[in-house]
């Protein structure tokens, strides 16, 4: 199988799960701002958010380290994954272990639901990364179909017995209720974790092993990007917190609606770039001119992902948030009152540069560079925090949002520039453009669709318009020559494909 089908089967696996993933997290939503009221469904995310940054300190950057430590030697990977998988174990326990104990002492948590819902969901945290962990073997063996699978059963148990709480367990009681929430969390979670281990154990021995130097060298390459990444986490979610503490539970709940949508397309990015780290890491190691092509494709992948999706979302705002969450969560400009859907407009741009950052971010891993993140991610928590604290108490969840976009932009400049610094490659720009161009088309006909389809199906119409808007997209790309014929055939795998021109949006080459 060529190097271009392996990543892009790899990708195309977890992005149809992602889509299950989405879909199945979306409904999470639907159940929770449907069955606990606004203060409540605030308390519900500050558990999850208030556990994140605990939970990035345990995840250490080892994923991505373990990925780029496998792929190089293969025949390593029984003695990694087992001291991998003891680091990780040991991490997560001591730190959620703490996580616990700290939220029964914040005097802003004392008279509500979080401190026990923390102690609950922690449990989820646990197997989550310890799920992760032992998923870079299927990363780098191309097998990620099996992870996907697995997250998808874990997240659909999941949303099985919220489904029973709300209707059948606790439809009344929803203290009890809220609790229960979190336990299905960590019934998905544990699901999840035994169908991959399960499945991993065919592949290599799971075990623990304490091997000093193979500890020391790990450690030594993931504490910068670790450090960078709990970095990322804070001024991704220090708004969450800030609008808790600054505002009200009820505020943040009309924030959490579209943040916990964007996470899920978060980890599309990361998906398609730890499917591309193997790869571009080899092709530097030989000093191969490949990487230049693979840094090309990948932005232009990430490109075509990223821009129509952001396109899309700011015309259909209100229909997806509508079809998400409830009424009481959408804008009311006549009233003065404005919603999730606004957030969702403006944070969706800071899912366009998020999307984009991350591939210079692993370039800088690829070279072994990611110190220079440090720096960059440290800068722009500074400035994430300043600006907040100044701005959300007079303007609330907008300015959050606003600044988390300016944030993301700072990032992409920064680790780009960091990116070019220690490795020449170049952009096509001349696609870029042809994507901006077939996404603004079918942003128009959306728009001009929306009034006219509303009187037969009224807010159910999104559904319509982002089939319309795909196929518009797909055809755009098409008629402008991103997407060729040459590039449909490495798509499908064809042993020996013409060589791609540049300009097109295609993938590797074997």
């Amino acid at each position: 199988m060529s190097v271009a089908r392996k990543i892009l089967s790899n990708t195309l696996a977890q992005i149809i799960g992602k889509i299950f993933l989405g879909l199945l997290g979306f409904a999470v939503v639907k159940i929770c701002t449907n069955y606990l009221s606004q203060e409540s469904f605030g308390q519900y995310t500050v558990v999850y958010e208030f556990l994140a940054y605990f939970g990035i300190v345990a995840d250490l950057g080892l994923f991505t380290v373990a990925i780029k430590e496998m792929s190089e030697n293969e025949d390593k990977i029984p003695k990694l994954i087992a001291n991998i998988f003891a680091i990780r174990t040991v991490l997560v326990l001591l730190v959620m272990a703490v996580a616990i104990i700290s939220s029964f002492f914040i005097p802003k948590f004392e008279d509500t639901l979080i401190p026990f819902g923390v102690a609950i969901a922690s449990i989820t945290v646990i197997l989550t990364i310890m799920n992760g962990t032992i998923t870079s073997v299927l990363q780098t063996k191309f097998k990620m179909e099996i992870a996907s699978f697995a997250t998808v059963i874990g997240k659909a148990l999941t949303v099985l017995f919220m489904t029973y709480v709300i209707f059948w367990g606790f439809p009344e009681n929803k203290e009890t209720g809220f609790y229960m929430l979190m336990v299905a969390g960590t019934l998905g979670a544990a699901l999840m974790f035994f169908t991959t281990y399960y499945h991993v154990r065919k592949i290599t021995p799971i075990t623990f092993r304490f091997d000093k130097e193979i500890w020391k060298d790990v450690l030594k390459k993931s504490i910068p990007y670790g450090i960078a990444l709990i970095l990322n986490t804070i001024y991704f979610r220090i708004d969450t917190m800030m609008i808790f503490n600054l505002r009200s539970e009820e505020e943040l709940a009309l924030y959490a609606v579209p943040m916990r949508m964007l996470e899920q397309l978060a980890i599309l990015p990361l998906y398609f770039m730890n499917s591309v780290l193997p790869v571009l890491t080899k092709a530097i190691k030989e000093k191969s001119e490949k990487y230049k092509d693979i840094i090309r494709y990948s932005f232009d992948f990430l490109t075509a992902l990223s821009v129509p999706m952001v396109v899309g979302g700011f015309v259909l705002a209100y229909p997806i948030i509508f079809l998400i969450s409830n009424p009481d969560y959408l804008s009311r400009i006549s009233e003065g009152f404005y919603g999730s859907d606004v957030a969702f407009q403006v944070l969706i741009f800071a899912s366009l540069f998020q999307f984009l950052n991350v591939l210079f971010a692993f370039i800088l891993i690829s070279i072994e560079k990611q110190y220079r993140m440090l720096y960059i991610n440290s800068a722009c928590v500074v400035f994430k925090i300043i600006s907040s604290l100044i701005l959300i108490p007079k303007y609330g969840f907008i300015a959050a949002a606003a600044t988390s976009v300016i944030t993301e932009f700072l990032i992409l400049i920064y680790t780009y520039l960091s990116a070019r610094k220690y490795l020449k490659f170049t952009l096509n720009y001349k696609n870029i453009f042809k994507i901006i161009l077939a996404a603004a088309v079918m942003g128009i006909v959306i728009y001009f669709l929306q009034p006219l389809t509303y009187p037969y199906m009224e807010n159910w119409n999104v559904i319509f318009l982002i089939v319309v808007g795909i196929a518009i997209y797909g055809g755009m790309l098409i008629a402008t020559k991103v997407l060729t014929r040459d590039t449909i055939r490495l798509l499908k795998g064809s042993d020996e494909p013409p060589r791609p021109d540049p300009s097109n949006l295609n993938t590797f080459q074997n």
